[in-house]
């Protein structure tokens, strides 16, 4: 199918959404007349694009209120890497294992990527990688307490905190705004979840190249307290030295 007419179906579909707010997988098939695998993967083309949300067996339009549009806008923000570290992440999990994924974009990309698991529990306090793997088959996703915060699409607050500390999963897969030298993994957000890396055995750290040899306003632990750090091929070749000094490093394809 041409280009052109994916796009004016894409149109078509956000349209559709604008005037009703959601519409099922079905609905939206038989309005644009193609099959509901087409319109499966056109709304993950709006989903990546921050247009829509997925719901279960459809999808809503994206508002874009206030803060909500952050989230959104950076989950654009270095996608290709994401993806790609996404990927590696999703590697590194086999079937029949538990995962705790931490509220980000670049972990939402490791949940996308996790559909392809079967048999695996994921753990997390965030909205949007519940919504992603809501129609995934074989994954089990357990929410933990707390309370809706839009700007990140996710759970804050105490109850959050004490659904991490009852949970010791197989792997912990977190995020973070900046890797410093000086100061460890970064983040800007008062609420980070401290007890997150007590919650698995293993604890990867999932960041792109942008964020490495930067800092952020708050610090959650220190390098070496990560056994293996994703990122991308953009990484430069001294801040690779530097951080296999002082933990496993893997660089995504």
């Amino acid at each position: 199918m041409s280009e052109s007419n994916e796009r004016s179906r894409l149109d078509s579909i956000l349209q559709m959404l604008k005037v009703n707010t959601s519409a099922s997988i079905a609905e939206i098939a038989e309005a644009c007349h193609v099959s509901q695998m087409t319109i499966r993967r056109d709304l993950q083309k709006l989903v990546e694009a921050g247009q829509v949300i997925r719901i279960p067996g459809g999808a809503r339009i994206e508002h874009w209120r206030g803060a909500e549009r952050s989230f959104f806008e950076r989950l654009q923000k270095m996608s290709h890497a994401k993806r790609s570290i996404g990927a590696a992440a999703c590697a590194l999990v086999s079937d029949g294992e538990s995962v705790v994924l931490d509220s980000g974009t670049t972990t939402l990309y490791v949940a996308r990527e996790l559909r392809a698991r079967r048999n695996i529990v994921v753990f997390t306090f965030s909205l949007a990688v519940l919504e992603e793997l809501t129609s995934a088959e074989g994954i089990r996703v357990e929410l933990t307490g707390g309370v809706y915060r839009s700007s990140s699409h996710d759970l804050i607050g105490h109850a959050v905190g004490k659904s991490l500390t009852s949970i010791f999963a197989d792997t912990v897969i977190f995020g973070a705004a900046a890797i410093s030298f000086a100061r460890g993994v970064m983040v800007h957000d008062p609420d980070a979840q401290h007890e997150l890396l007590r919650a698995g055995k293993r604890r990867i750290l999932a960041v792109d190249s942008s964020k490495i040899g930067t800092e952020a306003t708050y610090r959650l632990c220190g390098i070496e307290e990560c056994d293996l750090i994703l990122t991308d091929s953009g990484i430069s070749p001294d801040d690779l030295s530097r951080l296999r000094r002082m933990t496993q490093v893997q660089v995504a394809d």
